[in-house]
């Protein structure tokens, strides 16, 4: 039986350890030829970082990670895109002062990344300075990936840091709006919607796809990939609980399949899904 990849973001990583892979390259490939800049919200370990991680692999050329995947006969491998990964999580943000220093130096290591030297000082300034610079030195325009959008927001929603927390990445944000010409492609995540911090205003073709019918199970299993994908650990399962296969499923569908983000279809929670399978 393939690996469960429990706790584990990196589609590289996943791809490189024998982990199973439920294969949702056929929606990603949908958003990546049909428009340029989505939100999605998801709960917290429902697959977005992974989500993230495949883009950029996609973006990044590498091919060989994606060999039995939908996206691998119909994507243009030769076309390689710089890419600005920000992950929220990695960030600092305990207090105001604590996460502008966490921002710039996160965006310094993404520049260095690359070769390239920021000599601003400020989070929005080095953002722009960064994508300007990454769009001058490649001559392609830049994918930005941003996991867990507001972490900072709800990390402070009831202290008397929140004003000053949120002025701040309203301002990171705000740097989008006026960076258009360097920009490919935007992808956002998060587990909540704030109206307040420039992105869903400053961005006028922001396409949310939190509810959107065609993206309902981007993220999370559907029931023909959980017997598809696990019948090994199904099987496995059923017979250690001295439970038919039919009957183990129904059990699985009553307790695990309660999610849905078009109000028809409903899909597991993987990390649920894996944590059972593994336990």
């Amino acid at each position: 039986m393939k690996n469960l990849p429990i706790g584990t973001q990196s589609f590289e990583v996943l791809r490189s350890t024998d982990c199973l892979y439920v294969d949702k390259t056929k929606s990603i490939y949908q958003m990546l030829t049909s428009g340029r800049i989505y939100f999605l919200s998801r709960p917290r370990r429902f697959g977005k970082s992974l989500l993230l991680s495949t883009m950029e692999a996609v973006f990044k050329g590498k091919k060989e990670l994606f060999e039995g995947l939908y996206i691998y006969d119909k994507w243009d491998w030769s076309q390689q895109e710089p890419v600005i990964r920000i992950d929220w999580t990695l960030i600092n943000h305990a207090t105001p002062e604590e996460m502008k220093v966490s921002m710039v130096g996160y965006l310094k290591e993404n520049a260095e990344n690359y070769q390239i030297t920021l000599t601003a000082t400020s989070a929005p300034d080095c953002f722009r300075e960064l994508m300007r610079k990454l769009h001058e030195k490649t001559g392609r325009k830049v994918v930005v990936l941003i996991d867990e959008y507001d972490k900072p927001i709800t990390s402070h929603l009831f202290d008397e840091d929140l004003d000053v927390i949120r002025r701040a990445v309203h301002d990171f944000y705000q740097v989008m709006k006026g960076s258009d010409e360097h920009l490919k492609f935007l992808f956002l995540t998060g587990v909540s919607k704030f109206s307040g911090l420039s992105v869903f205003s400053a961005l006028n073709n922001l396409q949310d796809i939190t509810m959107h019918e065609q993206y309902a199970s981007v993220c999370g299993y559907t029931q023909a990939e959980l017997e598809s994908c696990f019948p090994e650990y199904i099987d496995a399962t059923a017979q250690r609980l001295k439970m038919t296969k039919e009957e183990l499923l129904e059990t699985i569908r009553y307790w695990y399949y309660g999610y849905s983000w078009d109000g028809e279809s409903r899909v597991y929670n993987p990390f649920s899904t894996l944590m059972f399978f593994s336990e």
